[in-house]
């Protein structure tokens, strides 16, 4: 019987449960079930469905349970930030949960910094300000006097209120909360003003944990719904570009991340925050990571371009868009791919063809063109957003490891490496789930550091590099790119 560990792993349009485990051939992983995950939209809000998320993972510990070769060792699960369940004082969910996506919170961190000064939480935190961060989501619902909030005794973040439907015991994980920007970088605990500025204080949290540490156990309900016996659920890195960092196949401390997906996140990893007017005026953030370590990182658009743009060209493969984006003319249009115009437009196609002709470019005229021009732009940009971190970084940057569903696009990839002059290593490509994994066996005691179990990633899983090319072409398509984008 093959001891496995079994990972949630749900991101904001789909979800899956994936049982992984390390054989002679490696790190071995399948999929136990794939389900949507639907924004609830009434009454003017948008929420998470959380009950029908806890339905299919009950499906997935099902499906594991009824297998005979196999035995769960342990349970763990990462999920996307920022958002919370309000629980009453008798433990029960008090409503569905805010969507980041919801409309409440536009213009939320203005009300919010009339009261506490954007540099002081800023200092504190080092977490870049965005509208839909807890601390604006609580503020908002605390003017609107939000009838859960209220009644609330405790704030679970989403993969601690999914514990705790498994085990009955509430935590509060380091790298979820510090999605919230109530965290305090420095002492990596939740910070005491900022909580009473929002009439709260640590009482209204869980139990703070670190990734590895131990929840709890399935409940006997859940041991008798699933087929389970007392499987423990670990803390993992909830957040799960904290999971997926985990899992970079890095060899040493002198690289870059890119986790890319629909956003891109591109970061490194420090010891300690990395907070001052540099890191406030561009925008970084300082989020927890591993074994102790900061994610210094920034949100890049990333292939939300091409998802919005692919839904209105129907059911067109990626490999004949990238076929169509290689055959078309090099750097005949750019954009800026952070600008505000393309973060929800009607039609992506649209804003696009619109930022090229206000911006004096050809127009576009072919859906090649669009395709290249988007990925032209991205590679530039993270050459833009890397030469910031090579000035924050403490530790040099010589390696790029891209991570997540972009790291299958070779396209992108070589065009990544030609942009920013230094090899990109592509995998793995589901970064979140393996790191996930690899959290669960260091506190299983299959490995005694990240370090060594990132090692096992790079021999374990198919990685390949891209070494930078036509660089004297790329130079000068950088300061093509920065002149359109000023």
């Amino acid at each position: 019987m093959t001891k496995c560990f079994f990972a949630v792993d749900l991101g904001a349009t789909s979800g899956r449960t994936i049982i992984g485990s390390f054989t002679q051939e490696g790190l071995v992983t399948e999929e136990m079930n794939r389900f949507p995950n639907h924004i609830i939209e009434t009454r003017g809000h948008f929420y998470w469905d959380i009950y029908e998320l806890y339905r299919n993972i009950l499906e997935g510990l099902k499906r594991a349970a009824a297998r005979e070769d196999i035995e769960i060792t342990s349970i763990g699960i990462d999920t996307w930030g920022v958002d919370f369940v309000c629980v009453g004082k008798d433990g029960s969910l008090l409503r569905q949960p805010y969507s980041y996506r919801d409309p409440h919170t536009e213009g939320a961190p203005g009300k919010y910094f009339e009261r506490v000064p954007r540099s002081r939480v800023y200092e504190l935190t080092g977490i870049q300000v965005m509208n839909f961060n807890s601390i604006f989501q609580l503020d908002t619902m605390l003017r609107h006097k939000d009838s859960a909030l209220e009644a609330a005794d405790k704030l679970l973040f989403i993969p601690d209120a999914l514990s705790y439907m498994l085990t009955g015991e509430m935590v509060c994980e380091y790298t979820i909360a510090s999605t919230a920007q109530l965290v305090n970088a420095k002492t990596r605990r939740l910070e005491p003003e900022l909580l009473k500025s929002l009439m709260l204080d640590e009482d209204n949290f869980g139990r703070f944990v670190y990734p590895g540490e131990t929840v709890g156990t399935l409940t006997e309900e859940v041991q008798r719904i699933t087929g389970l016996g007392a499987v423990p659920v670990i803390a993992v890195a909830g957040h799960d570009t904290a999971s997926a960092v985990a899992a970079v196949p890095a060899q040493n401390k002198n690289f870059a991340y890119l986790s890319s997906g629909t956003w891109s996140l591109m970061g490194v990893e420090t010891d300690a925050p990395v907070i001052n007017a540099d890191t406030e005026a561009l925008n970084f953030t300082n989020e927890g990571g591993v074994n102790g370590t900061i994610r210094l990182l920034k949100n890049i658009c990333g292939m939300w371009l091409l998802e919005r743009c692919r839904a209105g060209w129907g059911e067109t493969s990626y490999p004949e868009l990238i076929a169509e984006a290689n055959a078309s003319e090099p750097f005949r249009n750019l954009i800026a791919p952070d600008d505000p115009v393309f973060a929800n437009p009607a039609d992506m196609e649209e804003a696009i063809k619109a930022y090229c002709t206000a911006h004096k470019q050809p127009a576009i005229e072919t859906r090649g063109q669009i395709v290249r021009c988007i990925f032209e732009s991205l590679a530039l940009r993270y050459r833009q957003v890397l030469e910031n971190l090579q000035t924050l970084s403490p530790n040099p940057i010589e390696v790029l490891h891209v991570i997540g569903g972009g790291s299958r696009n070779e396209l992108l990839n070589q065009w990544t490496a030609n942009a920013i002059g230094i090899p990109v290593v592509a995998g793995p490509s589901e970064a979140t789930a393996v790191g996930n994994i690899m959290i669960q066996a260091l506190a299983a005691g299959k490995a005694t550091d990240i370090q060594l179990m990132r090692r096992f990633v790079s021999q374990a899983i198919p990685l390949k590099t891209f070494q930078p090319q036509h660089k004297e072409v790329w130079d000068a398509a950088y300061l093509q790119f920065k002149t359109v984008t000023q």
